[in-house]
């Protein structure tokens, strides 16, 4: 699929880093919005899931858009905290280290999840199989001194 491969390399840019991580929030949350949860705009690249989770610092709910890997047999999904590669850790991965129980909204349904932060070789497993899912990850790791955290979200 070429459009695929354009669009992972785009996504893969220092400039995208810059933008994305203003534009494509507020467009997944108006889409998923307007929609009554049944559309994700950047799921139309990516599955997608829309967190509801608790601020580590604030108690507030927090609704976050995410790109997430269903994991086979609807068992769980895998998040990774790339931050488009920018230096700082997501503070939605704050906010599930802080408060591992939270919910997703996926296809339009909400499911209440655990989740768990990966490490190991458990972590080596899932990445190896997240940069097959979508390569751009790469490209994110290698512009930041961090290890991109990966976490398993599985049903309540």
């Amino acid at each position: 699929m070429r459009g695929a491969r354009i669009v992972q390399k785009v996504s893969s840019t220092r400039g995208f880093a810059r933008v994305a991580p203003y534009v494509v929030p507020a467009l997944d949350r108006a889409v998923h919005r307007l929609t009554r949860g049944k559309v994700l705009l950047s799921a139309q690249l990516l599955p997608g899931v829309v967190l509801t989770a608790t601020g580590a610092r604030s108690g507030q709910r927090r609704r976050t858009p995410l790109a997430c890997m269903p994991e086979e047999g609807g068992r769980g999904w895998i998040l990774v905290g790339s931050n488009f590669g920018r230096p700082g850790h997501p503070a939605w991965s704050h906010n599930l280290l802080a408060h591992p129980e939270a919910e997703i909204n996926f296809k339009g349904r909400d499911i209440p999840v655990t989740a768990r932060l990966l490490e190991g070789e458990e972590r080596a497993a899932a990445w190896k199989a997240v940069l097959a899912f979508w390569p751009p990850y790469a490209a994110y790791q290698a512009r930041v001194d961090r290890e991109i955290r990966v976490f398993r979200l599985v049903r309540r």
